[in-house]
């Protein structure tokens, strides 16, 4: 391993553990979002529990948690001119955030988000242009059917086929199909609630139908 790559793996991670979801349920109703609603230390169960505003802060933190490290950490570690070593890097810094996000060490390693904000926080930083198709994805599958969930997992199916057709480096061709993977494993529940139909749709905050 790179010298010093350590210490920012570990930095990286501590970032992505900053616990945003759980500190906005503390602060604003009093509550830990990990025993309400969904469960998950999320955007969607932060909007469902909190409303919009605290939602959508705790949103771009969450993207923040991602791709400040694989902004920022490369920088310090490889040479600005190997370019395909520093994205190599970037990614890994950016899957020790999302495995932070997923696992925080400061909630005790209990909870956590599914990742999807602070991977599409990474992507956003590192290939801006495959993110965007897949958040285009993303938008218009909840904005058909309003499911949160659904929308995520074909959002990170996009992102590998967008990487690939505008010929990504291999870097991002991987981390892409290794973020594909983790996001549908990680909403494995959901699946198997939408296949039963019982899965809970998008509505406004506090409503049934949400």
């Amino acid at each position: 391993m790179t010298a010093g790559a350590l210490p920012l793996l570990l930095a990286a991670y501590a970032c992505g553990s900053f616990p945003s979801a759980y500190l906005a349920g503390r602060a604003l109703k009093g509550i830990d979002l990990r025993r309400v609603g969904s469960g998950n230390l999320g955007t969607t169960n932060v909007y469902r529990e909190l409303g919009a505003a605290p939602a959508a802060v705790v949103l771009l933190l969450d993207a923040a948690k991602g791709a400040v490290p694989s902004l920022a950490f490369p920088r310090l570690l490889v040479p600005t001119d190997d370019a395909t070593v520093a994205m190599w890097w970037a990614f890994g810094f950016g899957f020790a955030a999302i495995i932070g996000h997923a696992k925080p060490v400061f909630l005790l390693w209990k909870g956590g988000g599914k990742g999807v904000a602070t991977a599409a926080g990474v992507f956003f930083a590192v290939t801006p242009t495959a993110a965007t198709f897949a958040l285009g994805a993303f938008l218009l599958v909840v904005s058909a059917t309003r499911y949160v969930s659904l929308a995520s997992m074909i959002a990170a199916a996009t992102l590998p086929v967008a990487e690939l057709l505008l010929g990504a480096p291999m870097p991002a061709v991987a981390a892409s199909v290794a973020v594909a993977l983790l996001v549908v494993v990680s909403h494995r529940g959901n699946l198997q609630r939408l296949m039963a139909g019982t899965e809970r749709r998008l509505g406004r905050p506090g409503s049934a139908s949400s």
